[in-house]
């Protein structure tokens, strides 16, 4: 059976502080206002949607629990519909299609909205701990260092300098930049008003559009510390790649992920459930894949993620139209593109998170509606949507226009 993408919506994302134009905005909240705009705008009867699979990364405090489950009750969705919680770490709101795509597949309803949430201005990352971070005997048999530095490592390994790095951060900055300011995103983004309609934000909150390789320069690496000194992560990053002579620390706040708040939801279901629900698809998903990776880079996950979608739908790298590779770092996709021979100028043409930032498990969700627009508005056919995610892991889907 054939599953179907019937829409994706999203919030613009606000920086993740204390100032940010979200911060006022439980996750709930947030979550239960982009799931009613999907099934709203589309005039969907409620009562044909089986559940609604929600990603979101830090599950502690206000948003723990079965935030799914929360968000429909705060919703306009009626009390049948259940809602499951999700945690792929940065790949958690594009899990989340993939999920509700293989329920669909394997008959489990014909209806599901899926995506995710992170306020990151209010419940900060890294605040419910993880195992691998904090359990010393798991932390020190897997050689585990912080992302950062994984990317560092991954920046040595295959060559890609501070310049290079910087480089590819501007470039994503301009694209972010002229999607704006071309209204490249008005179909997926609904504004995010507060509880009297007043406007909190319509915009992308973080793009710094005037950054260039000379400003990026002036800042500091923000592995450098951590790694040379106390902790000394260099040390344990070595003991598994012992070719290293030292590590290259080229990663820094400029060609980095930006810390934001966001949430986005997809629509997605069977022919049927478009039949009875008067919708036309906007593409099929044709192929999904997770994968596990080595935990001390950790990020390369999005490649062997790659290859087993690429086999799932008999497809080549070459048949892909455009790449959404999630930007965590800057040599995460730099990483992919010479992985696979891909020209940046089919990979991220919009930005990406440096550009826009990184709502942690909204962001799949998020880059899937950018490949579904972008697709429509090139007239191109197929898409890829990958990340990187914590762990070691990765998380492909490829998507074709119908």
């Amino acid at each position: 059976m054939d599953t179907f993408i019937y829409d994706a919506a999203r919030t613009p994302r606000g920086r993740g502080k204390k100032d940010g134009a979200l911060h006022e905005v439980t996750a709930v909240r947030l979550s239960a206002d982009i799931i009613d705009a999907v099934v709203q705008r589309n005039e969907v009867e409620p009562d044909t949607i089986a559940d609604v699979i929600w990603g979101n990364v830090t599950q502690i405090g206000e948003q723990g629990g079965c935030l799914a489950r929360s968000a429909i009750l705060l919703s306009s969705l009626p009390d049948q519909v259940p809602g499951l919680a999700i945690n792929r770490f940065c790949a958690s709101g594009l899990e989340a299609v993939n999920l509700a795509a293989n329920q669909i597949n394997g008959g489990h309803g014909s209806g599901y909205v899926a995506g995710g949430v992170e306020m990151l201005s209010r419940v900060p990352m890294g605040s419910d701990g993880t195992a691998l971070a904090v359990d010393p005997l798991l932390a020190m048999d897997h050689y585990f260092v912080p992302q950062g530095i994984s990317a560092d490592i991954i920046a040595t390994l295959y060559g890609y300098g501070r310049a290079v790095c910087d480089r590819y951060a501007v470039v994503s900055q301009q694209r972010a930049a002229r999607a704006w300011q071309e209204n490249r995103f008005r179909r997926s983004v609904v504004p995010v008003r507060d509880r009297i309609g007043l406007l909190l934000l319509d915009h992308d909150q973080h793009i710094r559009p005037d950054a260039t390789e000379e400003t990026l320069g002036t800042l500091e690496a923000a592995f450098r510390d951590i790694g040379e000194n106390a902790p000394g992560f260099d040390k344990v990053a070595q003991l598994r790649f012992p070719q290293l002579e030292r590590i290259n620390h080229v990663h820094h706040a400029g060609n980095s992920s930006g810390i934001v708040d966001g949430a986005a939801a997809v629509l997605v279901g069977s022919k049927d459930f478009g039949t009875a629900n008067g919708l036309v698809p906007r593409a099929r998903i044709r192929a999904t894949a997770k994968s596990g990776s080595d935990p001390t880079i950790m990020l390369t996950g999005p490649i062997p993620a790659t290859r087993k979608a690429l086999v799932a739908a008999a497809m080549e790298i070459g048949d892909i139209d455009l790449f959404e590779v999630n930007e965590a770092f800057a040599s995460v996709p730099l990483r992919f593109m010479e992985a696979f021979d891909v020209e940046h100028d089919r990979v991220n043409v919009n930005g990406g998170a440096i550009a826009m930032g990184h709502p942690l498990g909204a962001t799949g969700a998020m880059l899937l509606g950018t490949a579904l627009d972008e697709l429509e508005r090139s007239d191109l056919e197929t898409a890829l949507i990958t990340l990187c995610v914590f762990g070691g892991m990765g998380a492909s889907t490829i998507i074709e226009r119908v």
